[in-house]
């Protein structure tokens, strides 16, 4: 029998990996899921250790190589992960085994199969080379620009030169620090993510604004922010209240 210790923070995807764990081989008995990096630093400082961990990398209290700062382990882990090519190739580099979500079955079986062809090891796997490797953040690019159609003409927005991006009547526009307005063919959820957070911050629903477009601000009721921008807003400007405290850390540089 194969013990296995689960280390994942989403209660669907621990049930989907024993579903598949079953399905693969009998032998490989799930003995115990934790959650967080408190659980699994408690799971590992016990007496009865498991064969084989699956490792998510991000818990519900941190990353998971936070637990290898409070406890040594020697067990082989195959690691659950969403990382790019760039860190995948830490994985391989130092030989630990990684999986992708959402798993595939196919992948999960030759993962355990490599487990069990070097279960028996003299020396477990360097794992600090790969932490170490983990720490180097992948470079972060932002859209530089916005192309906007105009009828049958097509033009270029500089991202530098927008005051802020807005939601009207179901549409979405963009509006220049000069005054100009344009139809974007871009969600908010999806410009959001194109932006450069130094500069760009979602107050609300309907606002995603330029750190330079504020002119000045006000409090408002519930500890919000109302603003005035530049251009000036066809409707009130308002940080939402859930927003308001990561706003006032965005206005100090420390988004």
């Amino acid at each position: 029998m194969i013990r296995v210790l689960i280390i994942e923070d989403e209660e669907s995807a621990s049930n989907r990996l024993i579903a598949l764990l079953e399905s693969i081989d009998i032998s490989l008995k799930v003995v115990q899921v934790c959650e967080s990096v408190h659980a699994s630093v408690a799971a590992l400082q016990g007496a009865d250790l498991p064969d084989l961990i699956f490792m998510d990398v991000h818990l519900s209290d941190g990353l998971s190589f936070d637990i290898f700062n409070q406890v040594e382990v020697n067990t082989p882990i195959i690691f659950i992960t969403a990382y790019d090519e760039f860190a995948l190739k830490a994985f391989k580099v130092n030989s630990v085994d990684y999986l992708l979500k959402p798993l595939k079955k196919d992948e999960l079986l030759a993962a355990i199969n490599k487990f069990q062809k070097t279960r028996v090891q003299e020396k477990p796997a360097d794992l600090k080379a790969l932490f170490q490797y983990l720490k180097i953040p992948a470079p972060v690019s932002f859209t530089e620009r916005f192309v906007i159609k105009l009828g049958q003409t097509i033009k270029m927005v500089e991202t530098r030169e927008i005051a802020y991006f807005y939601t009207e009547d179901k549409a979405e526009f963009l509006l220049t620090q000069d005054g100009k307005k344009y139809l974007i063919d871009l969600c908010l959820d999806d410009i959001q993510s194109q932006v450069d957070p130094k500069y760009f911050f979602r107050i609300n629903r309907q606002f995603i604004i330029n750190i330079q477009s504020i002119a000045n601000m006000h409090a408002h009721t519930k500890s919000r922010v109302k603003l005035d921008l530049r251009p000036p807003a066809r409707v009130e400007t308002i940080v939402a209240a859930e927003r308001s405290a990561d706003f006032k850390k965005w206005l100090r540089g420390k988004n």
